[in-house]
């Protein structure tokens, strides 16, 4: 949503978390709220952040805070609010501030993955260490080999859904699935800081620039997925050999070699 150019929407931002850490306090049912994402790290925060937090409830409490959002209105009139999952909702205030949010036990919070936050209030009786994410086994990312191999089956697959008609279908292989292993294999070529655990395509025109400029070849449309999925292998063969039976597969579902 476009902000109110006569509203500071950074300081509005922040002011309206401070609003609801207030109205979640004055409900009697909370321990704390943890603001998530550029809620947290303020410095990214700007005029189209959404505000992304956990509510921290008393034990017993939790169902109250989901079932009832007078304690949000009561932070600013609300617009309209969502409940997208069995622990909480999509909210738009009246203002055009958006939130997402979910309500936690703090027994719960260790099971929970999140990225580090930032306690915007937190009562007394409450341990700020539970708010701090589990350690978790990393997981082994998978190999440049992987990488390559799936987005160009990706290619593979989306062309033949094109050729049957399945544009839809097609316009994710190709450039949805595929562009995501070309964003994990630029992310190898220039490790940059700031990618998001969870959707690695945030800010990737900031974290990689020198990918930036090829994106839009790679992702032109539901109607190019063709013309797409030839910039996704002409990005790869830049960089590593392309089996040539595979290459012959692809450049032919593509319409032929060029």
């Amino acid at each position: 949503m476009t902000p109110t150019a006569t509203v500071d929407p950074i300081a509005l931002r922040l002011r309206r978390l401070e609003e609801i850490a207030a109205a979640v306090s004055a409900s009697g049912r909370a321990l704390g709220l943890l603001a998530l994402g550029s809620a947290a790290e303020t410095a990214r925060l700007d005029a189209w952040s959404d505000l992304d937090f956990f509510v921290i409830a008393r034990p017993g409490a939790k169902a109250a805070l989901v079932e009832d959002l007078t304690w949000l209105g009561a932070a600013a009139p609300l617009g309209h609010a969502f409940r997208n999952t069995g622990d909480g909702w999509k909210a738009l205030f009246a203002d055009g501030v958006f939130c997402e949010f979910a309500v936690f036990e703090p027994q719960e919070l260790a099971a929970i993955p999140f990225a580090p936050g930032r306690l915007v209030w937190r009562d007394a009786a409450f341990d700020p260490a539970l708010a701090e994410p589990a350690p978790r086994p990393k997981a082994e990312a998978p190999d440049d080999d992987w990488q390559v191999g799936e987005a160009l089956t990706n290619l593979l697959v989306g062309l033949g859904r094109w050729h049957r008609g399945e544009r839809a279908s097609a316009f994710r292989f190709i450039q949805v699935y595929a562009v995501d292993r070309v964003i994990a294999l630029a992310g190898r070529e220039a490790p940059a800081g700031g990618a998001d655990p969870f959707s690695p395509e945030r800010r990737v025109e900031a974290r990689l620039p020198a990918l930036a400029p090829d994106l839009a070849a790679m992702m032109p449309g539901v109607d190019r997925s063709p013309e797409a999925a030839r910039a996704v292998l002409a990005w790869i063969e830049r960089r590593r050999p392309v089996a040539p039976a595979l290459r012959a597969a692809i450049l032919e579902l593509c319409g032929g070699e060029r």
